[in-house]
């Protein structure tokens, strides 16, 4: 099912409509569908770099708008939407451990979500059955999300198909090393002031 959901995604990008429905991708996945928007990202970038960071855009104001539906899913529907995307991934036995210390730290957990591969639709699911403040969630969610696919288009815009190959290899580890950097920088801002 994954696969097919990937395969579609990916033949949207050469959509007439593209930029359309990548904000209904970059939308969705901030609150319950499996696929990022980067799979869309990467090869509209790729054929057409003039407009590389007019597509990150898109992603990131989205995907913004789509983590209040995941909020919104969290706080109204835990038990019966909520439960049912966290069972998908796997984690409705860690959601009570996890939930109890999210929201002291939670604004740490949705910059780091927003910007690596993690499931990011769990944490604006779980912002809002654990009643995060609102503002906590746009303001993380619009400093990451607009980091990652504005470096995703950068990087794509300057290097091309080298860039796209290298990324698609070691995504997962780039994106959760500069998180943790970026991250750390504002922890280490909030301690020097």
């Amino acid at each position: 099912m994954l696969k097919n959901l990937y395969n579609w995604t990916l033949d949207k990008a050469a959509h007439e409509q593209a930029p359309r429905w990548l904000a209904g991708v970059s939308f969705v996945e901030s609150s319950f569908f499996p696929i990022p928007p980067d799979v869309m990202l990467a090869p509209m970038c790729l054929a057409r770099p003039d407009r590389a960071l007019y597509y990150a855009f898109i992603c990131a104001i989205a995907s913004v708008i789509g983590a209040l539906l995941g909020y919104a899913i969290g706080f109204f529907l835990f038990e019966a939407v909520g439960q049912p995307i966290l069972s998908f991934y796997g984690l409705n036995e860690k959601f009570a451990d996890f939930s109890a210390d999210f929201n002291e730290q939670g604004w740490i957990i949705v910059l780091l979500a927003g910007f690596t591969p993690l499931p990011f639709k769990v944490i604006t699911i779980a912002a809002g059955a654990t009643s995060m403040p609102l503002y906590v969630l746009i303001g993380a969610s619009i400093i990451a999300r607009s980091a990652r696919f504005f470096i995703v288009a950068i990087l794509l815009k300057r290097f091309g198909p080298p860039m796209k190959e290298w990324i698609d290899n070691n995504f997962a580890l780039a994106t959760t090393v500069v998180g943790v950097l970026f991250v750390g920088g504002f922890v280490a801002l909030r301690y020097i002031l």
